[in-house]
């Protein structure tokens, strides 16, 4: 099978219900999630850990689930379960006990591997910025929220894992309250 078709030379694509130029909304929100998804494939690269690759894998694979839910030219079926969301809560609050307590914002940083989920969190924030403008991805908002949360998160456990400090903004306050023990 040949890879390439032609027939978006003249500046059109396909989605499901008809074709729609390349400046579509729906091909570009298609764009920014196939570059996120390209961005959590480097951090994944840089994973040791078996935790973290195995849940950057899953990310992918979701990532193209909900990239398939925009296929279509009017409204899709709600074809993911997004209790995907409750997923990355779950993982966050297990890696939260592994990192230091966050007290100031720190610098995107640290290992490669942290910096690289770093680059995914800044992308994946892109990806919410933009889906807010389009209707058919209103229900998959609450996912990209959380995931950009989840890859800080991670980043912050990978520098855990590599023995390197998150820094933090040293002009900054401390901005994050600390965390209240249960009596």
């Amino acid at each position: 099978m040949k890879r390439y078709t032609r027939t978006g030379d003249a500046g059109e694509t396909s989605l499901i219900g008809g074709r729609v130029g390349k400046n579509h909304p729906h091909i570009e929100a298609m764009g920014l999630l196939d570059e996120l998804n390209s961005q959590i494939g480097l951090a994944l690269s840089h994973q040791t850990d078996e935790t973290l690759r195995q849940q950057l894998t899953k990310i992918q694979h979701d990532l193209f689930d909900l990239g398939s839910e925009l296929m279509y030219a009017d409204e899709p079926p709600k074809t993911v379960d997004l209790s995907i969301v409750k997923e990355l809560e779950e993982w966050m609050d297990d890696f939260e006990t592994s990192c230091p307590e966050l007290v100031r914002f720190i610098l995107p940083g640290g290992s490669i591997p942290a910096a690289s989920l770093h680059v995914a969190r800044s992308v994946c924030r892109r990806v919410e910025r933009d889906l807010t403008t389009l209707k058919v991805a209103k229900r998959q908002l609450p996912y990209f929220n959380r995931l950009s949360d989840y890859l800080f998160t991670a980043a912050r456990y990978a520098n855990v894992i590599a023995g390197v400090a998150d820094q933090e903004y040293e002009r900054g306050a401390a901005v994050f309250q600390p965390k209240r023990k249960k009596e």
